[in-house]
């Protein structure tokens, strides 16, 4: 493994632009995320919060500008593997599928190992491991259908680690989740940063919860309003989010 380097840019947007047909999504962004940072990605629907995440994953190209991962330009990205991702309401409705925690978890190794490669007991343990870091081991042969929603999150979440990715990414992830599940949610990403170094980006409509848990903060509503540190952003965010949604705007927190 390349040797890590805190600082290091993780994914870096050079002057991009984005629109579909005669409607522009995205203009000009420039956007980076260095190694070890845990940010949140806030902003109105509609705003390319989505376009923006599908970019840094290679599901769309921009119109303009260039996006790079890990140092090299995204059409030279060959190491999948690096990146976790967690889709927006993966876990909504999964629980009808007639398959254990263990498969779930497994199927996140298909990337890594191949689609009709046997897994070895190395990679069973891993899968073992991920389980475990999300404090579901002993659900591990459970049918995901007998799992509440916070703990479906979190399966899905180990299906995005065992494959051991640098950077993890995660799309509105706790909609339809409990307020004490999303509390736990963040909780455990915030120990996955400071215990293992992850570096993670969220995007997330409830800006009052998550930017008590996030280290930098970007604002998306076509460009970039503001991308800095949780501080920064607590001490501005009136003025921030006056102008990304119009009117006069309040952070609320949901601490109880």
């Amino acid at each position: 493994m390349e040797q890590q380097v805190q600082g290091e840019a993780i994914v870096k947007l050079s002057s991009v632009s984005f629109q579909y047909d005669d409607k522009r999504v995205l203009t000009d962004v420039d956007f980076t995320l260095e190694r070890g940072d845990f940010l949140g990605i806030v902003g109105p629907n509609g705003s390319g919060k989505s376009t923006l995440m599908k970019l840094i994953l290679g599901l769309l190209t921009p119109t303009s500008g260039g996006v790079y991962l890990f140092g090299k330009p995204l059409s030279k990205f060959r190491e999948w593997n690096r990146i976790g991702y967690v889709a927006q309401q993966v876990a909504h409705g999964a629980g009808g599928f007639p398959t254990t925690v263990r498969e779930v978890v497994s199927s996140g190794l298909v990337g890594k190992v191949g689609l009709f490669r046997r897994l070895t007991a190395s990679h069973h343990q891993q899968v073992k491991e991920a389980v475990e870091r999300v404090g579901l081991l002993e659900k591990l042969d459970q049918r995901i259908g007998s799992l509440s929603g916070g703990q479906l999150q979190r399966v899905f979440i180990a299906r995005a680690l065992v494959a051991e990715p640098e950077l993890l990414i995660l799309d509105e992830p706790t909609v339809g989740v409990d307020q004490e599940s999303i509390e736990q949610f963040y909780s455990l990403l915030r120990s996955l940063k400071e215990e293992n170094g992850m570096t993670m980006m969220i995007v997330s409509h409830d800006v009052g919860v998550m930017t008590q848990w996030v280290n930098k903060v970007a604002c998306v509503q076509q460009k970039i309003h503001f991308h800095g540190t949780a501080h920064e952003f607590e001490h501005n965010h009136e003025h921030i989010l006056q102008q990304m949604y119009g009117g006069s705007m309040k952070l609320l927190s949901h601490h109880h």
